[in-house]
């Protein structure tokens, strides 16, 4: 299992968590969120740190198989959750996520900054099953915010990767 056990010290925490697929243990301290450990303990950069207060997105994982705003998330809190973020999307071999190639045939990203966020959602709301109308899609979608407008392509996206 790697570990990122640095800093030491009585402030930190020993803390494990299995991101994609595999356990990490890692030292944090008490205050780290979820998002500042997959970015700077673990160099998983995909989930982008956008308000910082849960109101865009942009940091959206996958956590016990439910979407959340990891910024809003203490990491110390969640020993033992399985994490899921944009980067373990795809297969082992590469191969993309459905929703990953639906994205890329709709062209469902312009600046892509809030991509790694719509993806997670849009993941979850797949497997929730919250695809039954183009309304429903917006209204599942409605926390991950697209500055460049591309919400037309995101939902014609997740329609079709719903209809495999």
């Amino acid at each position: 299992m790697p570990d990122d056990l640095s800093p030491r010290g009585p402030e930190t925490l020993a803390v494990t968590l299995t991101v994609n697929g595999e356990a990490r243990r890692l030292r944090l301290q008490p205050w780290t969120t979820l998002l500042d450990a997959l970015r700077d303990h673990l160099g998983l950069t995909g989930s982008k740190k956008g308000c910082d207060h849960g109101q865009c997105g942009a940091c959206t994982v996958l956590l016990d198989g439910k979407r959340v705003n990891s910024c809003l998330v203490l990491a110390a809190s969640k020993e033992g959750s399985e994490v899921r973020t944009v980067e373990g999307l795809a297969a082992l071999d590469g191969t993309l996520h459905p929703l990953q190639q639906a994205f890329i045939t709709h062209d469902a990203f312009q600046c892509g900054y809030c991509t790694p966020g719509q993806l997670c959602s849009g993941v979850a709301l797949l497997e929730e099953g919250h695809t039954r109308s183009e309304a429903e899609i917006r209204e599942w979608m409605s926390g991950n915010i697209c500055r460049c407008g591309a919400y037309p392509n995101i939902v014609a996206a997740i329609q079709e990767a719903a209809s495999r």
